[in-house]
């Protein structure tokens, strides 16, 4: 306290310099007024732009819903636009193509959530979501992002789940050629995170370098026709008895931020019915 009264006692004359030239300024403002408009333009001019600058950085805290929501919509959109061009050309009227539109758009439900943690060096990587149970999150649910898949749902706890992505030894998903018919599984042998194999793809099959690849919709975890990557190589298999392609990853995992966890509630459900159907031949063939 001392050494504060004996700072102001020293410098008194500054403080005392600055009361007057604030009380000069306010005077002056006050009872010119070429000098008033002066003063209220530059404040106005001030106080404009930290509002501009609040409202960019209210902008950028933004950024991260806003990627969430364009996320869910690409992946959304997608599927319909593949959808709708296929029905498109099995309708032969307007009023059955309007009917497969009102049953597509509402054919699966998408839950937006954000990558916590993620690892691309180790034989058996796994994807950390900020989404659990309480969210409608379950296990064996797919998981996509805007560009492509991404994984399947391995574990999950009321706020968070544990992903099986691309990148893990134990992934195996079913996929296919696109335009072509050819199906096989989607297998990661390490190294390269852009690059896997489509496996058991059969001999006589016909495709070409730069083929899409996409989901083959044969399972109650992933939908048809969403992109996987595209043909890169192909080699033969260890027996010689069919094709190991190798696929560039349209999913960029390096830089994985926002996915969509697919709720497969509507293709389990024909799975099931699928099952049955098949248990039902083979009990009557016996």
């Amino acid at each position: 306290m001392r050494n504060l009264l004996d700072f102001l006692a020293k410098y008194n004359h500054w403080f005392i310099f600055v009361l007057l030239e604030v009380a000069s300024i306010i005077l002056l403002v006050r009872f010119n007024n070429y000098q008033g408009s002066v003063y209220f333009s530059t404040a106005n001019a001030v106080a404009g732009k930290v509002y501009e600058w609040d409202a960019a950085v209210n902008s950028f805290f933004s950024l991260t819903k806003i990627n969430q929501q364009l996320t869910a919509r690409n992946l959304y959109l997608e599927q319909t636009v593949r959808k709708l061009t296929a029905y498109h050309r099995a309708a032969g009227d307007s009023t059955r193509l309007q009917k497969a539109q009102t049953a597509l758009l509402n054919e699966f439900k998408l839950i937006p959530a954000k990558v916590i943690t993620n690892s691309l060096d180790k034989p058996d990587n796994f994807i950390t979501l900020d989404k659990g149970r309480a969210d409608g999150v379950e296990e064996d649910m797919g998981v996509a992002c805007g560009n492509g898949i991404v994984g399947v749902v391995y574990m999950v706890s009321d706020h968070y789940s544990i992903v099986i992505p691309v990148l893990n030894s134990q992934s195996n998903i079913s996929v296919k050629i696109r335009k072509r018919g050819y199906y096989g599984y989607l297998k990661w042998d390490g190294g390269a995170a852009d690059k896997a194999f489509m496996t058991d793809v059969p001999r006589h099959a016909h495709f070409r370098i730069g083929d899409i690849i996409e989901t083959s919709g044969y399972s109650a975890i992933f939908p048809p026709g969403i992109v996987v990557g595209q043909v890169l190589h192909v080699y033969n298999s260890s027996d010689g008895l069919s094709y190991k392609v190798q696929v560039h990853l349209s999913t960029d995992f390096g830089n994985l931020r926002d996915v969509c966890i697919i709720d497969n509630s509507v293709m389990k459900e024909r799975m099931q019915l699928l099952n049955a159907a098949q248990d039902s031949l083979k009990l009557k063939q016996n």
